[in-house]
């Protein structure tokens, strides 16, 4: 394999990884340039385990030999190698965490392929903050949650700090982007699902509640912090359940309170 060392900050070949802290342009430019960023050996080696192609690596000399493997896997994959003070100039932080790799962005999969057979979904709505969806998907990977779905303004699972904040399980956990909402919430409803939003209502009922119901198939709608649910989103789904919480503490962190309800509604057969 054929490694190019870089030498300025200007070189073209990399424009893949240029300034990944500006969250506007990534958000904009990833998409629909068909890449995402996996950041760490960990997570690269999680994407291409999951079959992800690589578009090119990007690391520090000292992290070749970790990586031979990878790199005599795919020989044809351009290496970009570069001193630790140049590779920050060109992201705009400090890579710690070993190598790079701007990857290829995997077909999304139809929503009646990923829903088939499933018993438990996560929906977020409107959930912008990417360490809070990193987060809730590393929970929905651990507690058998079969799939997600996220809204049209959520934010990206394959950004970078949404990927590196779920350790690559965002690669595990089949996932797709809804296009009508909260109407989409209905396609759910077709297909059995019982659809529940975790949100703090008058008739909200406790999730142990729910949990005792176990329904055969659910789909709990996660909402955006500070702002809550939307009004629309609440009068589409069948009911809304809350964590049972001690006086003076009203809710938790969305991804918290997450892997509190994917444990709890978790099937029982």
């Amino acid at each position: 394999m054929t490694f190019h060392y870089l030498e300025t900050a200007e070189d073209p070949r990399v424009s893949d990884y240029t300034q990944l802290t500006d969250v506007h342009l990534r958000k904009v430019r990833e998409p629909a340039e068909g890449m995402y960023i996996a950041e760490s050996s960990r997570v690269l080696r999680r994407a291409l385990a999951a079959g992800h192609r690589p578009r090119s690596f990007f690391l520090a000399e000292k992290w070749l030999p970790d990586l031979a493997d990878v790199f005599e896997q795919y020989p044809e994959v351009p290496a970009y190698v570069g001193s630790s003070v140049l590779l920050e100039e060109i992201t705009g932080f400090h890579l710690h965490r070993g190598a790079m790799a701007a990857m290829h962005r995997p077909a999304p999969v139809p929503l009646p392929e990923l829903l088939a057979g499933a018993r438990r979904v996560a929906v977020l709505e409107d959930i912008v903050d990417h360490t809070n969806v990193g987060a809730i998907f590393r929970s929905a990977a651990a507690l058998d949650v079969d799939a997600v779905l996220v809204s049209p303004r959520c934010g990206d699972p394959l950004y970078r700090r949404s990927v590196r904040v779920s350790m690559g399980t965002v690669f595990q956990v089949p996932w797709a982007r809804l296009h009508s909402w909260p109407q989409d919430l209905g396609l759910l409803r077709d297909q059995g699902f019982t659809v529940a939003a975790m949100e703090l209502t008058p008739d909200a009922v406790n999730l142990d509640e729910l949990a005792a119901r176990n329904p055969e198939r659910l789909a709990l709608v996660l909402g955006t912090e500070g702002a809550g649910m939307s009004a629309e989103t609440l009068a589409a789904v069948d009911l809304a359940i809350k964590i049972p919480m001690r006086t003076g503490v009203d809710s938790l962190n969305v991804a918290a309170a997450s892997a509190v309800a994917f444990w709890e509604l978790r099937p029982r057969n």
